[in-house]
């Protein structure tokens, strides 16, 4: 093991969370919930006259005032509003002239207190001095000259001699970026402390804890007793303000001539950006109070650092913004990626320096400047595609991660990777050369280890003198500035200028695919439907008379959400009309919906998303007007009116009239559950039902994320029933055309190739052709068997599935259209799959299918010389 990874090691393992002692200015009391005490500090004596002896074991309350105990038990009452510390200052404990300051924090098992007595006595109003510092920042427009007055502010409010602005590096190493001394005082700015100097579990409690104080580097520290509970754990002093503090630590800031050190956290979007960072050359107490204030002074500095850096990614953002124009204007003349390459180089490099940019799209690759050979890039992609994918990616140090890097390294050291594709993956590279720069370190960053009875310890270095250490095989560092203006870029490239461009020189290719999109959303929502279904007919049949009633209202059910589904899909799945769903299902069962159906002003769109649900509480509706209310007599009618309400939802009322007088049902059956319970459980909507003696009414509030108005232009869509006839029309004229093959087992005596990949489905078709006389029946699933069964046997007629999972059946269709044998396709993607386009004339069964629409397409299929001349089996 090298001393680096020792160092780091060491560092990182010091439990300095569990070290069990607290500073000399503050003593400990910690209890369980119920307020024993659990644990205390051997200084509550000094500081509380409390023997140590009498107080483990004991209740809190005994030791203190009632009044004293009231108001510290009142306090940790904001602890249940997420408060995380509690503070008391110059609180009077006892019957004496002595006041204390107060910190109270929750623990797993229950409060811990800290008491620190008060020394000063005169007044002094810290929070107003916050004020006049804060407003000193605000006052600096940079960050160079916002640190700047924060150091030297810091330094007016805490009194020590040196107050130092520490920012944390990309390697966990910290620069001094701003520093407010005492002339008398060696200066320690622009150097750079080693990560090791604040190890991981530091930086962790410098997040939880922001603010920490060292009164004294030489001061003894107090135990605490008992050392374990009697589950043998060591107390938790994360959140602790008198925690004491690591010796390896002490030992370091004695190394650095410090007596006394405070630091505060700066915090950056939940992290460690920096610290103030503040040495005495002398002992210095800062009372809890003051500490406070500070603490309060460097949440304000936060915010001020977040709005520079902010103001800063704006102009990032302006820049890149009207880089993004230029582009656009470029793209708009209709210039590719490629052709354009040069000027977009140029925009390119007005915002972010480099030696050599790179353009891999397509697999063709385009460079300027200081870059790899395409030989050497293609090397490169390999090891760019396990990066991240869609990130973009930098290093300022390119021969740490990629093997290779010793081929290019007279040219490139680092890079900065912007994807512009997902598959395949393209990419626009930047590439900067090799900078040697001298890093300035506060002393040798190396330290030793040293034997001590705990075992082998971290020994802090001497001296702090810089120390110059050159740095080769690196660029220079990329920066956050640059990477999200990289990250901006990316979006211009990837979601403008490809697809702008792909637009202009595909259109035709575009909308294929956006068809086939649509196709497979149109799949997923069929099978949404098929569950609908299952649950239809395992649910419905719990409150039906006779298995004909069952039937005939399954029937009813499942013809309702096909009628739905073909509104939807004659939308393109997009919004559809409610009022033509409600003349839809109302015009299942009235010839004139004219008179019958009453709908008022507006119609909205009802979202695929709840269409199929409104359509079957509509079913339900109708179907219960036409047995039991007003649909069920010539003089019925109904009456649609629509409201919004002001959420936006819409109210919707359906009320009867002119029916028979109307009585709530003795029980609720399933159809009753429906109208009822759909809308609230699948939209989180409302439904309410009223049985009046004039007719039902049924109320619903729908909410607006499931409906958007109705387009005034748009065409009424046909109704369900004139599509029926439209369709049984065309078949009719069909079959007219067909062969005169109108007996009821067109394949008697046929031998029939049925190619299925599953084997429900498989089974089912298989039923099928049996009961269309088919003699024998060759079931497969693969393009594989069913190529071995054409070579040993002769087939009459096929029904393929045209999706075999991983491949299709064309092949075989291609087979048996060039061998003249008969066939039909089967699909659930209809006509339309581009797989079909080979074979325009041939029948397709839309998945599901029943045996009627199967004989109908094999009668369309199997031409006048196969039934002249019989089976093949005859032939051979």
């Amino acid at each position: 093991m090298s001393q680096a990874e020792i160092d780091l090691t060491t560092c990182d393992r010091e439990p300095i969370h569990l070290l069990g002692t607290v500073q000399a200015f503050g003593c400990l009391i910690a209890v369980s919930a119920d307020w024993m005490v659990l644990h205390a500090s051997e200084n509550v004596e000094t500081m509380l006259g409390f023997p140590l002896a009498d107080l483990i074991g004991t209740r809190f309350e005994t030791h203190f005032p009632a009044s004293v105990a009231h108001v510290l038990r009142g306090r940790t009452q904001i602890f249940q509003s997420g408060v995380p510390i509690a503070r008391l200052f110059g609180e009077p404990l006892f019957e004496d002239a002595r006041r204390f300051d107060i910190s109270i924090h929750p623990t797993a098992r229950g409060f811990i207190f800290e008491f620190e007595e008060k020394s000063a006595t005169e007044h002094r109003d810290d929070f107003e001095l916050v004020q006049t510092l804060v407003a000193q920042l605000r006052s600096q427009p940079e960050l160079d000259g916002l640190m700047t007055v924060g150091a030297a502010a810091m330094r007016h409010l805490s009194g020590f001699d040196r107050v130092m602005i520490y920012r944390f590096e990309d390697d966990g190493s910290g620069t001094v970026i701003a520093e407010s001394r005492d002339p008398d005082i060696e200066s320690y700015f622009g150097l750079r402390f080693p990560a090791s100097d604040i190890p991981k579990q530091a930086r962790a409690l410098y997040l939880r804890s922001p603010l920490r104080l060292i009164a004294d580097t030489e001061a003894p520290v107090s135990p605490i007793r008992p050392a374990r509970c009697p589950e043998a754990r060591v107390i938790d002093l994360s959140s602790a303000v008198t925690r004491a503090v690591s010796p390896i630590h002490l030992q370091y800031l004695r190394n650095m001539g410090t007596r006394a050190s405070m630091s505060s956290s700066i915090i950056r979007n939940n992290a460690l950006w920096g610290l103030f960072a503040c040495h005495h050359m002398t002992p210095r107490y800062v009372d809890y109070e003051r500490r406070s204030a500070i603490e309060l002074f460097t949440q304000l500095f936060n915010y001020e650092l977040a709005d520079r850096i902010n103001t800063a990614t704006q102009e990032e953002v302006a820049l890149t913004r009207r880089l993004h124009d230029r582009i656009m204007a470029r793209v708009s003349s209709g210039r590719g990626l490629m052709e354009d390459f040069a000027t977009l180089a140029e925009d390119i490099h007005d915002l972010i320096d480099f030696d050599g940019i790179a353009v891999f799209s397509d697999d063709s690759y385009l460079a300027l400047g200081a870059a790899p050979t395409e030989a050497e890039f293609i090397r490169l992609v390999r090891f760019l595609n396990t990066t991240t994918m869609g990130a973009v990616y930098a290093t300022t140090a390119l021969s740490e991660s990629y093997e290779h890097a010793a081929e290019i390294a007279d040219r490139v050291a680092g890079l900065l990777v912007i994807p512009i594709s997902r598959t395949p993956r393209d990419y626009i590279v930047l590439f900067r050369a090799e900078i040697r720069q001298s890093v300035t370190w506060a002393g040798s960053p190396a330290k030793s280890l040293v034997p001590t009875p705990e075992g082998d310890r971290l020994q802090p270095r001497q001296s702090f003198a810089a120390w110059q250490e050159e740095v080769s095989g690196q660029c220079e560092s990329w920066g956050e500035a640059t990477l999200n203006i990289a990250k901006t870029l990316r979006y211009t490239l990837l979601e403008v200028i490809l697809k702008v461009t792909d637009e202009a020189n595909r259109a035709t290719e575009h909308m294929r695919q956006k068809q086939e999109l649509m196709v497979a959303e149109l799949n997923h929502r069929v099978r949404n439907i098929l569950n609908l279904i299952t649950g239809i007919v395992s649910q419905g049949n719990r409150d039906m008379p006779s298995i004909d009633a069952y039937v005939s209202d399954l029937e009813g059910r499942i013809q309702s959400l096909a009628r739905a589904h073909d509104q939807i899909t004659r939308q393109d799945w997009e919004a559809t009309s409610l009022d033509g769903l409600l003349r839809t299902e109302v015009s299942a069962y009235v010839t004139d919906t004219g008179t019958t159906l009453l709908l008022e002003e507006p119609d909205v769109q009802l979202t695929p998303g709840a269409f199929t649900t409104i359509a079957l509480v509509v079913h339900e509706l109708v179907t219960n007007s036409v047995k039991y209310g007003a649909l069920s007599r010539d003089s019925g009618q109904i009456r649609i009116t629509k409201a919004f309400n002001s959420a936006g939802a819409l109210l919707l009322r359906w009320a009867e009239m002119g029916g028979p007088p109307v009585c709530a049902p003795d029980r609720q059956g399933f159809g009753t559950s429906i109208i009822e319970r759909s809308i609230p459980f699948d939209l989180h909507g409302r439904a309410r039902l009223r049985y009046q003696l004039t007719g039902l009414v049924a109320e619903f509030e729908l909410p607006a994320i499931h409906f958007e108005p109705v387009d005034a232009q748009a065409s009424p869509l046909p109704l369900a029933t004139d599509l029926v006839k439209a369709v049984a029309g065309a078949a009719s004229s069909a079959a007219d055309e067909a062969p005169d093959m109108t007996q009821s087992e067109p394949l008697e005596g046929f031998d029939v190739l049925l190619v299925e990949d599953n084997l429900i489905v498989a089974m089912d078709v298989y039923a099928k052709l049996v009961s269309l006389g088919a003699r024998k029946i060759h079931m497969t699933n693969s393009v594989k068997q069913a190529k071995a069964t054409l070579d040993a046997l002769s087939v009459d007629c096929a029904v393929l599935d045209v999706n075999l999972g991983t491949e299709t059946s064309i092949e075989i269709a291609t087979r048996l259209h060039l061998g003249g044998i008969p066939f039909v396709l089967a699909t659930g993607y209809g006509r339309d799959g581009n797989v079909l386009t080979g074979f325009p004339e041939v029948s397709v069964l839309t998945k599901p299918y029943d045996v009627e629409a199967l004989r109908l397409a094999l009668i369309a299929e199997l031409p006048r010389k196969v039934r002249q001349a019989g089976p093949a089996s005859r032939a051979g």
